[in-house]
């Protein structure tokens, strides 16, 4: 049980939800906005007052988007290490914001970076989610050639999380084709995750939706710029769109 307790109201005690990076950049052209990541954290640990016990998964493309000129024709694996690097910078621009928020919180790192964040342990990691801290997992696996989104499947399976929740910048949910290119893409309530693999709908990338079928993981795919999304989520709303085995 967590140490803020156990709310029998909340549709999920344990959820990992993956932030994209450029959820943290707002209206900048790359970086981090802290106004965002403040209203961030805030969904975050009005979640976590409810009891429920919390993993992040970030990624960095809001980072890397500024790095993307000095790392054109570098090598493919020196270019991922870059955007892991990327991920822990967000994760304690994150940490920060939810421990001012009085949000108890550990950065574990799939890379070693000791000075800064715990080196990445299972055991440890569920430790911390029973006991209610938030624990923001950064560096992705920790190996080139694999997305953020691999890594949030693949910590969601291995914490137990019973969703993952994905979420977009603006973007509503699943879409039958890209509705800033189509203006006949039609929004797509639920699916499986079969479904989303046939019809090459770009939720997660492949790897990652293999984790989440092989595991029975659902996905909920929402806009986090609704601020109150989180938490209609929590209460056993449907919001955005429900992937499921």
């Amino acid at each position: 049980m967590s140490a803020q307790g156990t709310n029998q109201t909340t549709a999920y005690h344990r959820i990992l939800l993956k932030l994209s990076g450029e959820a943290l950049m707002g209206e900048l052209d790359y970086g981090t906005d802290p106004l965002r990541v403040q209203a961030v954290a805030g969904e975050i640990a009005a979640a976590h007052a409810r009891g429920v016990e919390i993993a992040v998964v970030v990624g960095g493309g809001n980072i890397y988007r500024g790095l993307e000129a000095a790392a054109r024709g570098m090598d493919r694996a020196t270019g991922d290490y870059m955007g892991m690097l990327a991920t822990v910078l967000n994760a304690l621009a994150l940490q920060d914001a939810l421990e001012k928020a009085e949000v108890p919180t550990r950065v574990q790192s799939a890379i070693t970076i000791s000075e800064v964040a715990e080196p990445y342990i299972r055991r440890r990691a569920v430790r911390h989610l029973e006991k209610g801290r938030v624990v923001i997992f950064a560096a992705g696996t920790g190996n080139p050639f694999f997305t953020t989104d691999t890594a949030a499947a693949l910590r969601a399976a291995e914490v137990h999380a019973e969703v993952v929740l994905m979420a977009k910048n603006g973007v509503e949910g699943v879409y039958s084709a890209d509705p800033a290119k189509d203006p006949a893409a039609q929004f797509i309530s639920e699916l499986t995750h079969r479904e989303a693999l046939t019809r090459g709908l770009q939720v997660m990338d492949a790897t990652a939706f293999a984790l989440c079928m092989e595991n029975n993981l659902p996905i909920v795919v929402f806009n986090m710029a609704d601020g109150s999304n989180i938490n209609r989520i929590l209460s056993g709303s449907h919001v955005g769109t429900l992937v499921k085995t």
